[in-house]
């Protein structure tokens, strides 16, 4: 039986799997770095195994030259070295081994057809596209992955390099042969190879990853929207008092309105009592962002109603950067013990653990006690598990 210790036929396929796994296999020869013949790993029996283990030596190197490139048409090639034992005498005996060429190493481990068809997409693609030649050398496998889109995906970088930020929604392009679900299953390969199509000039860099696509590119955006509630009958936008606006439509609204109310969660907005002269503005979650255009909400008094718990208190101090005066509402230490029964712990990767510098004296006392853990494990209190006879009792000491 042989030693595990010494490298089989199976140990040089493995090599050669790890090779194309890497994608080095591929890149080797587009980007023009030689790497045959490639010599491999080679584990073999020390002296004290060549007499001692005879047998098993002639078993494994029987089981390697069976497995070689003389004895197969293909493979790997033996380069062979004599030993000399003064009880066996002279042996010829495998040191080392060694792939002699691409096509051997390919055919070896069962990747001819793909590594046909990279080559033919390195075709199609390099006299057209000649700035991804480097990428495709750098990510093979991916370019076989979506071998099968290829002449599709190159179709969508011919017509941006064309169009450059037409300000189309996505549903609008036309490219023969494209459709929208085509486009948004793939904006992350595509966006991997605009950055290397298209002039500088014409990408937002700011704004990376599939999720903004279409922004990075100059593409016409779904809209931002804002939903608000009219707490004051009186004061209803005709007749409407619930509504969902685009953010630009919210910024230009003249609403006569003193107070304005910020929540994340949703259902706090539609819960929310009626105040006079107030709308409540929720469910933007980390869309505060929103808010910013909105000048005439500077006019206002705002409330910012959040999670008692590190996040809650960066979020309100982020509001803050852009609304100075904005007051926290039911984020105080008399609310989070009253409800101690309704408890619960922040996540470890939700806690936010810098300084904050907009908070009021007792806001940031309350969040050094989160934060340090002096209440308990990462205490939070979810907007949601107030009572809301303690919102009721809040807003009317609010409005007093």
């Amino acid at each position: 039986m042989t030693s595990k210790a010494w490298t089989t036929p199976a140990d040089i396929r493995e090599q050669l799997v790890a090779l194309w796994n890497r994608g080095r296999l591929l890149s080797a020869g587009t980007n023009g770095t030689p790497l045959f013949p490639y010599r491999l790993r080679f584990r073999k029996p020390n002296t004290k195994e060549l007499g001692g283990r005879f047998e098993d030596v002639r078993t494994w190197i029987k089981a390697l030259e069976e497995g070689s490139k003389a004895e197969q048409g293909f493979g790997y090639e033996i380069a062979w070295t004599e030993s000399r034992h003064r009880q066996l005498g002279r042996n010829r005996v495998p040191s080392s081994a060694s792939v002699p060429s691409e096509a051997d190493a390919l055919r070896l481990i069962g990747k001819e057809r793909d590594a046909a068809r990279f080559r033919e997409i390195v075709q199609m693609t390099v006299g057209e596209f000649p700035q991804l030649e480097s990428w495709l050398a750098r990510y093979p496998l991916v370019a076989i992955e979506h071998c099968g889109d290829w002449n599709r995906i190159l179709a969508v970088l011919r017509w941006f390099r064309e169009h450059p930020r037409c300000g189309l929604y996505l549903r609008q392009l036309d490219i023969t042969g494209i459709d929208t679900k085509f486009l948004e299953e793939r904006r992350g390969i595509l966006g991997e190879l605009l950055d290397r199509v298209l002039p500088s000039e014409v990408i937002d860099v700011t704004l990376g990853g599939a999720r903004n696509f279409e922004v990075r590119y100059g593409l016409r955006c779904k809209p931002a929207l804002i939903r608000f509630r009219v707490l004051d009958d009186r004061l209803r936008v005709n007749g409407f008092s619930d509504m969902t606006v685009p953010a630009s439509e919210f910024a230009a609204l003249q609403l006569t309105v003193n107070r304005v109310f910020v929540t994340e969660n949703e259902i706090n907005g539609l819960a929310f009592p009626p105040v006079s002269d107030s709308v409540v503005v929720f469910g933007l979650g980390y869309g505060l962002e929103l808010l910013l255009q909105s000048e005439w909400l500077k006019t206002k008094t705002m409330y910012y109603w959040g999670d008692i718990d590190t996040h809650g208190f960066a979020m309100l101090d982020r509001l803050r950067g852009a609304f100075p005066e904005a007051r926290s509402f039911l984020m105080d230490r008399s609310t989070l013990l009253a409800h101690r029964a309704l408890w619960g712990q922040e996540g470890e990767e939700e806690r936010f653990i810098k300084p904050l510098t907009r908070l009021n004296d007792e806001e940031r006392e309350l969040f050094a006690d989160l934060q340090q853990n002096r209440l308990g494990d990462r205490v939070r209190l979810e907007q949601e598990r107030i009572a809301f006879g303690h919102v009721e009792r809040a807003l009317r000491a609010t409005m007093s």
